[in-house]
């Protein structure tokens, strides 16, 4: 065994560093094999830093999508709304890993302000929605409020507040909501169920929200629709810290039965962060090609390594080295040729992220939530990048190691 591994790898790996740091012929050699070591290592910073920017874009629209979504949402499996009575929240409170919960009762409804119309949803939430997900670190304009003694008051999505061209700094005029009457029967009753409410404040998140959502307080829904206080289209559940969301959901799956549609934050989502991790693949994908051509250069410097250690191979094959120990000094020198550009990438690319993280090194246009482009970097990403840019060094490896093979020993040509 000991002799297997001398010959086979120790040996071969011996010859592969010497080679890797010798002296060449030619100035031209080592210009060709630092081009090919700084192309790898550019590669491996443009994979890293490809990945670190979907995550940081994850990340920022997941925290977004925080302020709007909670960690475990419960909704009818049929219909629009179900009852919150007494005995269903001792059913939701005997699992363990609720912290708190938010009763909210939406439906669409047709709004009107000063000429402007436009259809939306208007979403009646209770005091403990924004302990829930901290909305009101979303308010752009004006404030988070629901309510002022009996007069209601709206927080309307910046999509929909610049529609209907709403100006929460005057306070005089008002929303005019319009929603289907529940009782109308006859040709002369009311088709709709008219209100008036105040617009406070403005929110913003996402667009689908933004243009979709204007939020009240729930017993105002609840008198439009004329239903009753224990009617909610939704209980939104924040977890106890600590509390991994997806065993809660499981506990309430079995507590509540199947009459409920029980998802995490990222179910309700799923759509959203599939396609988000499509995308960080495609552009990794992509920026892989770009690897694969920057091989070409890794094939060009270990051929003219070859060519130059002509007279090194031929005496290695005359004192007995076999076919198989020359090829694999010359995968080994690929190897560590591509691993030296590899951890050069990995350097570069910590740099750049602690400039971009520190400086914001690369901004963006005004008008977006952020200044700079976000980049979170994951230590998981490695292993993929690591597996890449090794697999391709290899690869680009095996030509020239066939033709360092095909090198005749010096007692041949005699």
């Amino acid at each position: 065994m000991a002799c297997f591994y001398l010959c086979r790898v120790k040996l071969p790996l011996l010859f592969a560093r010497r080679y890797l740091f010798a002296k060449r012929s030619t100035n031209a050699i080592n210009i060709i094999t630092g081009i090919s070591v700084g192309g790898i290592a550019i590669g491996t910073a443009a994979l890293i830093l490809v990945l670190s920017v979907f995550n940081g874009f994850e990340d920022l629209l997941g925290g977004l999508f925080g302020h709007f979504n909670p960690e475990i949402k419960i909704t009818p499996a049929k219909g629009k709304t179900f009852e919150a009575d007494s005995l269903f929240l001792a059913q939701l409170h005997s699992v363990e890993g609720i912290d708190a919960v938010s009763h909210t009762l939406e439906e669409i409804a047709f709004f009107e302000y000063e000429g402007a119309q436009d259809f939306g949803t208007l979403k009646g939430v209770d005091r403990h929605f924004q302990e829930i997900n901290h909305i009101d670190s979303t308010i752009r304009e004006g404030t988070y409020r629901l309510q002022t003694d009996d007069r209601a008051e709206v927080v309307v999505g910046a999509g929909i507040r610049n529609k209907l061209n709403i100006q929460v700094e005057n306070g005089l005029a008002y929303l005019t909501v319009y929603m289907p009457a529940q009782s109308a029967r006859g040709a002369l009753d009311q088709p709709f169920k008219t209100r008036f409410a105040y617009p406070v404040g403005t929110f913003a998140i996402q667009q689908d929200y933004d243009y979709q959502y204007i939020l009240t307080n729930i017993d105002f829904v609840q008198e439009l629709l004329d239903t009753d206080s224990t009617t909610v289209s939704a209980l939104e559940l924040r977890c106890t810290k600590g509390t991994d969301p997806a065993t809660v959901k499981q506990n309430l799956e079995i507590a509540l039965g199947s009459a409920y549609t029980i998802k995490t934050r990222y179910e309700q989502n799923e759509a959203f962060f599939k396609v988000m991790q499509l995308e960080k693949w495609m552009g990794f994908a992509i920026t892989s090609l770009m690897m694969v051509l920057m091989a070409f250069n890794m094939i060009g410097a270990l051929w003219m390594i070859v060519l130059d250690k002509q007279k090194d191979i031929s005496v290695l094959k005359t004192l007995g080295a076999t076919d198989q120990a020359v090829r694999t000094i010359f995968l080994l020198e690929g190897i560590l040729l591509t691993g030296v550009g590899m951890l050069s990438g990995f350097v570069l690319a910590l740099l750049l992220y602690w400039l971009q993280v520190t400086f914001g090194l690369i901004t963006i246009p005004q008008g977006f939530l952020v200044s700079s482009y976000p980049i979170a970097l994951r230590w998981s990403d490695f292993i993929p990048v690591t597996a890449t840019v090794l697999t391709i060094g290899f690869l680009a490896a095996l030509a020239p190691a066939a033709r360092a093979v095909r090198v005749p020993a010096f007692l041949r040509e005699e």
